[in-house]
């Protein structure tokens, strides 16, 4: 069965519901590459529809340098879309990684199609602009870059940018700095 006839089914299949799958952290990729397989082997494709890890890209800046990674909404988790009974779930809970079912004692409680869809419109913005938190005249200490550890004041800021310029003191001197929002925090 191809992906479009499988996304048929699921969508044709009303039973069909989306659980949330506790996994060990840091084990979600692996975990769910271990569902699949299962599912596969196991002849549980007509039960067990799609796995998701919501994931979003988000910049970070490591050794003044920014990188634009994936980050894990919910880590510790999966998304699973199933027909849920005894043998479903077994397959599922027998996962390697798989701490368990999200739900009310053992009874695994599914979330909205309106969730579901709110989370994965969430995963496909573009990388988050950056969100000012810093004013002019604002006392800030440098945390990443060349410049890390000194102290200085913020001179000017650029919201669209993500990037502020800090007064810093050199030999003495006001010399102005520019730096990413996330290589500077408030003292």
């Amino acid at each position: 069965m191809d992906v479009t006839q499988q996304k048929d089914k699921i969508v044709s299949n009303p039973d069909a519901k989306w659980y949330v799958i506790h996994t060990q952290a840091g084990y979600e990729v692996k975990t769910k590459k271990a569902l699949e397989e299962r599912v596969k082997t196991l002849g549980f494709a007509d039960q067990i529809f799609e796995s998701i890890i919501p994931m979003r890209d988000v910049i970070t800046i490591k050794q003044g340098k920014k990188r634009q990674i994936k980050e894990k909404l919910f880590p510790g988790y999966l998304l699973v879309k199933m027909l849920l009974n005894d043998d479903s779930w077994l397959v599922v809970r027998t996962t390697e990684g798989v701490t368990g079912f999200v739900g009310a004692g053992n009874k695994p409680t599914p979330i909205s199609e309106r969730e579901v869809e709110a989370i994965l419109k969430f995963t496909e913005q573009q990388a988050p602009k950056f969100k000012t938190r810093f004013s002019t005249g604002e006392a800030v200490k440098i945390i990443d870059g060349p410049f890390s550890d000194f102290l200085g004041t913020i001179q000017e800021v650029d919201e669209s940018q993500g990037k502020v310029k800090v007064l810093i003191s050199i030999f003495g001197r006001e010399t102005p700095v520019e730096l990413d929002f996330l290589q500077v925090q408030k003292i």
